[in-house]
């Protein structure tokens, strides 16, 4: 409450995933609050609707607005914002704290939920992987960690980390357990490359907004709960165990992105991922910052393995490369899998995009000029899908490697063969992730057998 004594007005700043956790599991049913608005920020296309009243609750009978962050200032003073909630991940630090000065110059607190504030427990046993930046290697990890659990006579279900991009009440819970779940839910791109690799594997992907709804459902079905999260945040479940990637191709960055630094000081295990790409005095770097961080963690040095399906195919042609979105825009990377891929291959040529791009995709590389001579997969809208599609088919590329996880040609109206470049993790050290996945079932007698129904 106010000093007045009336509810406090909340804007929650976000990006279509933590900001509707967060209120669901905070403000939802809180008289004492009282959520004006939300606004959309990195993912294009997310402003300009509401969050639906059968999600908002019965003190919200509108609805609530969607507003573009860019109006930040202008929506505190216009709604006399209280407080702004900073629910988004990925970000800065310096950054994060530009966007609280905008706040507290219009008037308005500026606050941080915490994990213990906003993660649900679960009557199951929870693992979760989590990273300090996105494109660490999180799903690949998760991947294995279903493998691993089923051969260990279990079952179980993936959680991922929200991306609703879509109708909202629609997308309240999901359950994909095939492609053909993804066509009908109309998934965008970016969905598809976080669920697709999940489903080839035999695994099933919840998935959604209410994750209290989301949690109940996986439950009825699986008897461990695998979290793999989104961006560098942490998890909406409360882990039992927390495995935290770092990245050595991005040494310094574990200790310069919220919330990346708080995930790598929650950590119970350290993975450094891509240890068979990195330049070991950035290893070293970063197992440092682990070390410092996250003192009582357990560090396991890791691989990402790339493989390509046809080379041959690829040897000495012209290749435009397609890499996954989000590693690229927001990720800060320069190229991703596909390009190790198509050069490992011998490629004749690498084929630079930024000549035939057009529409979204001509903007994203004006947006994002860090970005070498790979296309980023975006494709949050038809529209954008068809720019990413044209920008391949003019492209002088006799072939397309697709480092994205997703079936590109599945999605894509391409007039070009696509390969596609697979990713996956691999131990590298004795004793490695194995055994600490053996001594966390073992310390708890998890066996399918000796789980509660």
């Amino acid at each position: 409450m106010t000093s007045n004594g009336s509810p406090r007005r909340i804007l929650i700043m976000g990006a279509a995933g933590r900001d509707f956790h967060n209120f669901n599991v905070v403000y939802r049913d809180d008289l004492r609050a009282n959520v004006v608005a939300f606004t959309a920020a990195q993912i294009p296309g997310t402003s300009g609707r509401r969050y639906p009243s059968s999600l908002a609750g019965q003190h919200y009978p509108n609805g609530i607005p969607i507003l573009e962050e860019e109006q930040l200032s202008q929506i505190c003073r216009e709604l006399s914002v209280d407080e702004v909630i900073f629910a988004y991940s990925d970000v800065a630090h310096a950054s994060v704290m530009h966007k609280a000065s905008i706040a507290l110059a219009a008037g308005a607190d500026f606050i941080l939920l915490g994990p213990h504030a906003t993660m649900i427990a679960s009557k199951r046993p929870v693992i979760a992987v989590c990273a300090v930046r996105t494109g660490v290697g999180k799903s690949q990890v998760t991947r294995w960690l279903v493998g691993r659990l089923t051969a260990a006579g279990m079952s179980p279900a993936v959680l991922r980390h929200p991306m609703p991009y879509g109708d909202l009440e629609t997308e309240a819970v999901q359950r994909f357990a095939s492609m053909a779940d993804l066509d009908a839910a109309r998934c965008t791109l970016e969905e598809r490359e976080e669920y697709e690799p999940h489903i080839a594997a035999g695994g099933i992907v919840f998935a959604g907004v209410d994750y209290e709804k989301i949690l109940e459902r996986a439950e009825q079905e699986a008897d461990i709960i695998l979290w793999d999260g989104g961006n560098n945040d942490f998890p909406f479940i409360k882990p039992d165990l927390l495995i935290v990637l770092v990245d050595p191709l991005r040494a310094g960055h574990e200790i310069s992105y919220h919330p990346g630094e708080a995930v790598l000081r929650m950590a119970d295990v350290v993975v450094v991922a891509k240890c068979n790409a990195a330049a070991e005095v950035d290893i070293r770097r970063v197992i440092e910052s682990a070390n410092e961080l996250a003192s009582s963690a357990k560090v396991i040095r890791a691989q990402s393995v790339v493989t390509l399906d046809e080379p041959a195919a690829v040897a000495g042609k012209r290749v435009i490369v397609v890499d996954d979105g989000p590693t690229l825009t927001h990720g800060g990377m320069a190229y991703g899998a596909g390009y190790v891929a198509a050069t490992q291959a011998g490629a004749g040529e690498i084929v630079d995009p930024r000549k035939s791009a057009v529409g979204d995709i001509l903007r994203v590389f004006q947006a994002f000029p860090h970005i070498g001579k790979v296309l980023p997969a975006m494709g949050y809208s038809p529209s954008e899908l068809a720019d990413l599609a044209e920008t391949i088919n003019k492209s002088a590329a006799e072939v397309v490697v697709a480092g994205t996880p997703t079936d590109l040609a599945h999605v894509a109206r391409l007039r070009k063969p696509v390969v596609r470049a697979r990713y996956d993790y691999a131990e590298r050290q004795e004793p490695g992730l194995d055994a600490v996945i053996d001594e966390f079932l073992g310390a708890r007698g998890l066996r399918k057998s000796s789980i509660g129904e």
